[in-house]
This record gives structure tokens, sequence and C-alpha cells, in this order.
């Protein structure tokens, strides 16, 4: 069985796991535990990023050559357009929205968080005791602001990725008015990456991500919550109804801690 080595809120984790679901194929998630299980992804795949797919004897890091390798060896439900022009708009549409989408909404949670304390609440795992998430949850705005500066989270790099972000749901929206999808009349590997990618805008209502159930439906405000950009989530949205197995309906895909061979 294929094994997916992710972290559960990775939106690039989410682009691969929507193209597996997308495909059909089963597999196996393996939550990596962030620092000691990433010296363990070292020794398997040779960098520390997640995800990594395991296939076989096959290691392949990086969501894009994920998503090469699964259409070139599952090529059932092609996610990749054959014709010409329809390829050059998916391709240069996924990688855009690696590093536009994939990139800022990092940045624009973190300027979430720092501002909504019921949306850091929410964030935190539901066993939390309660003393530790009123400390967390009360942890003064210019604090939060502080400790940014330290990871190149700035108030300012973070006011400069809103206002791009911004920009970019509303082309998306404007795409999405009166086509199904993005590039034509069925979904690409555009439409999978920008549907996974938005994960940290907006978690999705339904089953389909092992996390506490207040944090379904939950997002950045100004962002999920914007009317003006409704046509992509409301598209979002229908994309996980429509591709993303619930985390109900296959048990392989529960995440497992990590194990190195």
């Amino acid at each position: 069985m294929l094994e997916l080595y992710q972290f559960e809120l990775s939106q690039y984790s989410e682009k691969v796991r929507f193209i597996l679901d997308y495909k059909g194929l089963a597999y196996r998630k393996i939550e990596v535990t962030p620092g000691v299980g990433q010296l363990e992804l070292f020794l398997l795949s040779g960098q520390r990023q997640v995800p990594v797919l395991k296939d076989g004897n096959r290691v392949i890091a990086d969501s894009t050559s994920i998503a090469m390798y699964l259409e070139e060896n599952y090529p059932e439900k092609p996610i990749i357009p054959l014709q010409s022009t329809r390829k050059a708009l998916c391709l240069m549409m996924e990688e855009w929205a690696d590093e536009s989408i994939g990139t800022k909404s990092r940045k624009v949670l973190f300027g979430g968080l720092s501002k909504d304390m019921n949306l850091r609440n929410s964030v935190l795992p539901s066993n939390t005791p309660d003393f530790l998430k009123n400390i967390l949850t009360n942890v003064p705005r210019e604090l939060v602001d502080i400790l940014g500066f330290g990871v190149g989270l700035s108030p300012e790099a973070v006011k400069a990725a809103e206002k791009a972000l911004k920009q970019d749901l509303e082309a998306l929206c404007l795409l999405l008015k009166d086509s199904p999808y993005l590039t034509g009349d069925t979904p690409t590997l555009a439409d999978l990456s920008v549907a996974g990618l938005s994960l940290l805008l907006k978690f999705p209502s339904g089953p389909y991500l092992n996390i506490p159930e207040n944090m379904r439906g939950k997002g950045v405000p100004g962002f999920a919550d914007n009317p003006e950009y409704e046509t992509f989530f409301q598209w979002r949205d229908r994309f996980y109804t429509d591709y993303r197995r619930p985390i109900y309906a296959s048990s392989p895909s529960s995440p497992n801690s990590i194990e190195i061979e």
C-alpha cells in the first residue's frame, strides 16, 4: 500500500491527499513528529520536509514530484490534460498555487492567530488542559508579533501576504464564476492543488481531517468569512464533497506514527 509521510495540517500534504483520493488510491497516512520524526524522515528520503510518498521501494519527496509520479504510474483518472494549451495552463497554475497560496496562507494564518483568540483556541488539541488553553489563548497580540519576527513573520510580512492573497482569491473567484473548474470542464492538477493548498485559510467543515471538531469550518477572519470570496470557498467545499474521502470511509488513511524501516 502507498504510504504518505505527512503533517495533518500541512497544506502541501493536503494537496497530495486530494490527488490520492481523486485517483481512488488506497494509502496509509503516517504522521511525522516535528523534530525527531523529521530526522528519521531524512534517513528515508534525504530531506526533512513533508509530504513524502513511499511506494514499495520508491520514495518520492515534494508535492509536485509526487503528483507527477502518481500521474505516470497510476494513470487512471488523469489529472494533467493532454491538449497542449490546457496542459500548459494546468502546470502553470499548479506552480503558481504552490508559490502563492501555499506560502502566503501560512503567513495569513499566523496573522489570524495573532488577532483572533477564538481562532487560536480552535487550533489547540481538544485534550489541551484548560489552564494551558487559557494561557495560550490570552497571549497578548504584541508578544505574538514579537515571536513572529523570529521566524520571518513580521507584521509587515503578514500584511503584504494578506494583500497579495486577497488579489489571488479575487482572481480565482472570477475564473470560477462561469466555469466548474479552473482550466476547463474537468478537474485537473490545478484544481486539486488550489483546493488542497487553501486548507489553512479555512478548514473543511466535514470529517476529512484528523482534527478536533471545534476546528472544522473555522478559518482566518477576513478571508473565510468574507462574502467577496464566497464563490471560491463554495467551490472548494464542493470539491471536498465530490473528491475527498472522509476519514471514516477508509481506516487505512487514519494517521499512524512514523515508522522507518
